[in-house]
């Protein structure tokens, strides 16, 4: 069986952080889902390490967490950690055998058919589809998936959980559940809010109310 570990909740709303920090206030406003992607420019090689094993230490703490850490899998596998999340140039260097005999959780990022396709073969814990609309964050070479395609390719994404990234606001999270994604990953929705923890509870709300409860 070569297939990574399932979920051990559901996704829902799925907040990208930048720092520990964030995750564990996060955690504390009820979020249970989050990923932790550090800009490897901004921090020295210990200050990453440090960050990694708090996020994972702090995920650990609280029942039910799901917490991913983006591309610094070597660290997160050290650190023990729940979830890792690559990208489709990771599948290239990582060593994903370690991964899954770990019992790591993987989550991959995929912006084409065809990387759906390539990432459906590792058999993760779940697929990330994006960007679904223009992001100012960072420069993509991938033009918006949007959301009629989005509906297609959750379903040639099965049996695999979906998670939507890119560009979405609080306000377009209603649309892009409604595509059949199992969570919405969102990033300036939280960190830049003007009331982080009001937008959480929004965000949360918003997931809870697409899943019937």
């Amino acid at each position: 069986m070569n297939s990574f570990k399932p979920l051990t909740g559901p996704i829902g709303f799925y907040p990208v952080v930048p720092d520990a920090a964030w995750v564990r206030r996060l955690l504390g406003w009820g979020v249970r889902t989050l990923q932790l992607r550090i800009k490897a420019a901004d921090h020295d090689a210990d200050e990453i390490a440090w960050e990694v094993r708090t996020a994972v230490a702090a995920g650990r703490e609280v029942p039910g967490a799901q917490v991913f850490i983006n591309d610094h899998w070597q660290l997160a596998l050290e650190a023990g950690a729940y979830g890792v999340h690559l990208g489709q140039e990771d599948l290239d260097t990582a060593d994903i055998a370690a991964l899954r005999k770990a019992g790591v959780r993987l989550g991959l990022s995929t912006h084409t058919p065809a990387e759906l396709a390539r990432a459906k073969a590792v058999q993760p814990s779940y697929l990330a589809i994006g960007p679904i609309y223009p992001t100012t964050l960072k420069v993509m070479p991938y033009e918006p998936v949007g959301l009629e395609r989005l509906k297609l390719w959750v379903q040639d994404a099965a049996p695999y959980p979906v998670v939507a990234i890119g560009g979405i606001s609080l306000a377009l999270m209603p649309g892009v559940l409604a595509c059949g994604v199992d969570g919405v990953a969102v990033v300036s929705a939280v960190t830049l809010a003007a009331d982080p923890q009001e937008a959480a509870r929004q965000g949360l709300a918003l997931a809870a109310q697409a899943r019937g409860t």
